[in-house]
């Protein structure tokens, strides 16, 4: 997989904005070995909000993000990490491994079960359209169809009664 590209939320979409980040932040821990707390950290100080005079998407910088959502995704996938992969890669066919995907796209499969484990959020459609667009913003190949595919497994399996009737 690859063919990435930067995601950039529309603007007036801080829930956007906010899974986006996640995406990055959850990526940027992974890299950099760092703590969540700290990359969480510096998120917020550092690369959500406009910064004058610019765009707000020069270094990765989210300009519109729901702060509290950001940092609850992300917390999401940091609680029983384990836990959120074996619940993604059940549902992985054809020998793929966590291991061996692109970790942006990794980032995006936490993010998003990280959102679906919580049977309070937004309904799971909500959520996969949501990380759709973000897959979209990141990849112009077969990644989102990919993710597309996980997501909608991981939803049915979690929260069963977003998909009745």
């Amino acid at each position: 997989m690859s063919s990435r590209t930067k995601a950039r939320p529309q603007p007036g979409r801080p829930r956007t904005g906010a899974r986006v980040a996640a995406v990055q932040a959850l990526f940027n821990a992974e890299m950099s070995g760092e703590s969540v707390e700290t990359v969480l950290d510096q998120f917020v100080r550092h690369r959500l909000g406009p910064l004058p005079g610019s765009d707000g998407f020069e270094d990765g910088r989210v300009e519109e993000a729901d702060v509290p959502l950001f940092t609850r995704i992300v917390r999401g996938a940091a609680t029983e990490p384990a836990r959120l992969d074996d619940a993604i890669a059940r549902h992985f066919t054809g020998g793929w491994t966590l291991a061996r995907l692109d970790p942006v796209v990794r980032a995006i499969l936490r993010a998003a079960a990280s959102e679906l484990r919580d049977p309070d959020g937004p309904p799971a459609r909500v959520v996969i359209k949501e990380y759709m667009d973000v897959a979209h913003g990141f990849f112009s190949g077969e990644e989102p169809r990919f993710c597309n595919g996980v997501m909608d497994a991981v939803a049915r399996a979690l929260r069963p009664r977003d998909f009745e009737g």
